[in-house]
């Protein structure tokens, strides 16, 4: 049986909930973000004793068809941004279409009813995010920052960060590797 897991976006989410399930006898394989195949039969009781505990976590069992398909356009777009070294040799809307299988003006007008933004701007928001932390991590530069996130260019990474954030990547990892320790250390 497949159960579609709402705000799985990490592997820490998917050991909250192997733990659950374990904590429940359960036998199952996490196909992804947001999916995990149980090989038993959920009784509603069950359903909802694993759903009170996965909500502790911040997770939960969804079901309504319209909820699992944007569950499923923003884990493809976390798995593409955070955890994917894949280069797209087509545009994004085109890759979530081929993943997904959905008509993408369909999927874009479901999640913008739904959350209030476009899926470009989820996608943006997380690009930028990512883009923070691994000018944090100090490991890539900026061009191989911009390669890694899908960008045509340094300079269009460096515009979108700028107008997301309201300063140059190169400003914000200064400030960021300048601010000291928690413990006081530098």
């Amino acid at each position: 049986m497949k159960v579609h897991i709402k705000n799985m976006v990490s592997n820490r989410c998917k050991q909250m909930l192997k733990s659950e399930l374990d904590k429940r006898g359960l036998h199952y394989i996490i196909l992804g973000l947001g999916e995990v195949e149980i090989m038993e039969t959920l009784t509603e009781d069950l359903k909802f004793r694993i759903n009170k505990g996965l909500k502790e976590s911040g997770l939960a069992i969804i079901e309504d068809k319209k909820a699992i398909l944007i569950e499923k356009i923003k884990n493809t777009i976390i798995d593409l941004v955070y955890y994917s070294d894949t280069l797209l040799k087509i545009n994004f809307s085109d890759y979530l279409s081929q993943k997904l299988n959905y008509d993408y003006t369909y999927m874009a007008n479901i999640f913008s009813e739904n959350q209030g933004i476009t899926i470009e701007h989820f996608l943006l928001t997380n690009k930028i995010e990512r883009a923070k932390e691994l000018l944090v991590y100090d490991e890539l530069n900026i061009t191989e920052i911009a390669n890694k996130l899908h960008y045509s260019s340094t300079g269009h990474l460096s515009n979108q960060f700028k107008k997301m954030t309201g300063l140059t990547p190169s400003y914000y990892k200064h400030l960021k590797l300048k601010r000291p320790s928690v413990d006081g250390n530098k």
